[in-house]
């Protein structure tokens, strides 16, 4: 199964991007290097946020534990992060507000059969750990039919007292990905789609630049850029398709407005340049 993943990733290409949502093809603007491999405790990265250290944190998804690894850009370990009152049912991605506070996705739902779903705010310091929990609003069956497994998330960010939540869309034959906007504040939130968009490969980690200008998908075989008018986050801006067929990428976070660096759950680290 993970040969078939390994190809299917490989000739991923950007072209029906292009062709359904003028997407431009960027690879030539961007030098892509691996940089480091992450240490074995996280050994299914599944997110990475900054660190106010210039260091990052990541973590592992489903079944891990609740902590967040401190690695360098190299990956070597600095540090172990336990999250108290907090459990790693899902963990899929990492978010970060301009005060330091962390959010932690647990919102893995690959059976597409939760009717509750929680993202862990962490603040900075010795602050206690909040608890934001969702369900989807327009999910009226668990699990729904197979054209509409359109209810895991595995991407998000934050922008502006909101996290910004992506789908992904599990349905063969739907390929429809929609974004969500979840406040943050503690409590519990039923959130509604607000764009959606079609895309042939699944969401796996979303980024928004430090400028606001610019956020990323990042998919298997590909990373897929957006531009932002006016502070809204929409699909109505496609600016560039870049293939990225390296493995499993379930990690993307943007270290200036131009440059990202991207993991996978085989432990390599990897940075795009642009050039």
């Amino acid at each position: 199964m993970y040969l078939l993943f390994a190809l299917k990733t490989v000739f991923c290409t950007c072209t029906p991007d292009k062709r359904a949502n003028g997407f431009d093809k960027v690879r030539s603007h961007y030098k892509i290097s691996k940089i480091g491999k992450l240490p074995a405790v996280a050994n299914e990265s599944s997110g990475i946020a900054r660190t106010q250290k210039n260091s990052f944190w990541t973590h592992n998804d489903s079944g891990g534990k609740p902590e967040l690894y401190e690695i360098d850009s190299t990956g070597k370990l600095l540090s172990t992060k336990v999250i108290p009152n907090a459990q790693n049912s899902d963990w899929e991605d990492l978010a970060q507000d301009q005060l330091g506070t962390l959010y932690i996705g647990d919102f893995g739902n690959n059976g597409n059969t939760k009717r509750s779903l929680t993202v862990y705010k962490v603040p900075p310091g010795n602050a206690e750990t909040e608890k934001i929990t969702f369900n989807y609003a327009d999910q009226k069956d668990f699990p729904p039919s197979r054209d509409k497994l359109n209810f895991d998330c595995e991407a998000f960010f934050y922008h502006k007292d909101n996290l910004y939540l992506f789908s992904k869309n599990r349905s063969p034959t739907n390929h429809m990905v929609r974004i969500y906007r979840l406040p943050t504040e503690k409590g519990n939130c039923s959130i509604a789609p607000i764009d959606s968009i079609a895309i042939g490969t699944q969401v796996t980690s979303a980024d928004i630049s430090p400028d606001g200008k610019t956020f990323a998908l990042l998919t298997y075989g590909k990373i897929l850029l957006f531009g932002i008018d006016d502070g809204m986050i929409t699909f109505k801006k496609p600016l560039g398709c870049l293939k990225f067929p390296k493995k499993q990428t379930e990690a993307l976070i943007f270290v200036n407005n131009t440059d990202m660096i991207v993991t996978n759950e085989q432990r390599q680290i990897f940075r795009i340049t642009y050039r």
